[in-house]
């Protein structure tokens, strides 16, 4: 379980909340502290969490989330609401770093990320969070590059991506449909082309029964004699090599 997961369980999930974002930091100025029970400071991880309620009307919180060495569990230290935040600082405009600050009513705060991503993917869902969620002014995003505030661009992408997938998906079992189309047009054109000629050849053989003449070949003195049927009976026929083919060795 990444550690972002566990967070979500253990902090947010107890109290019918979920876990919206969080990004890992440090600090990127020493905060003046005499004294600090944990031995002083990088011998813990900070978590910026962005969460919201569960239950209506929803209530977004900022929480600073933060685990110890040796443990597993995580503790809040500080939490905002949402309309507490006044000024979200991007720190670039122009490209991608880990630098931010978040200005709050009564505080104020220099952070790090561990990467460019994961900032910039943070600041993209608070951005979006906040136009959604404040119901009082909403807070001031500076010195953040463009396609960060362009909506909740994250979820469109993904998206996109889920619609361009049904769409190769629903394509292709077009192009099947198609195939199986004219594979079944072709099965019955064969099939009715089977029914035609055997209807045909049935005809044929019938005409050919009926009007053809049968002969029962005879042994007479030491040779073969042939008997031909007519309307009136069998009569004799001359020798011929017809009379004793085996297809004609018994009468019809």
């Amino acid at each position: 379980m990444s550690a972002k997961s566990a967070i979500n369980k253990a902090v947010f999930t107890p109290h019918d909340e979920k876990m919206l974002a969080a990004v890992q930091v440090k600090r990127r100025t020493k905060k003046k502290i005499p004294f600090l029970a944990t031995g002083g400071q990088g011998d813990y991880m900070t978590f910026i969490c962005l969460s919201v309620t569960n239950k209506k009307p929803s209530h977004v919180s900022i929480t600073k989330v933060k685990q110890f060495p040796g443990s597993s569990s995580f503790a809040k230290r500080s939490m905002w609401t949402i309309d507490q935040l006044r000024q979200v600082n991007g720190c670039d405009p122009n490209k991608d770093c880990p630098e931010f600050d978040l200005a709050f009513d009564n505080a104020f705060d220099q952070w790090v990320a561990g990467s460019a991503g994961e900032k910039c993917t943070f600041i993209q869902i608070l951005h979006h969070t906040c136009q959604r969620y404040s119901s009082q002014s909403k807070p001031e995003f500076v010195n953040c590059q463009s396609k960060l505030l362009g909506g909740n661009s994250i979820l469109h992408s993904a998206a996109d991506s889920v619609t361009s997938a049904v769409q190769k998906a629903s394509q292709a079992l077009n192009e099947r449909g198609e195939r199986l189309s004219r594979a079944e047009e072709k099965t019955g054109e064969m099939k009715n082309s089977a029914e035609q000629f055997s209807v045909t050849a049935h005809k044929r053989g019938h005409v050919r029964r009926k009007g053809e003449k049968r002969h029962l070949p005879v042994q007479y003195r030491g040779r073969t004699r042939c008997l031909m049927s007519t309307r009136d009976g069998w009569m004799q026929h001359r020798d011929s090599p017809h009379c004793l083919s085996p297809s004609n060795s018994n009468p019809g």
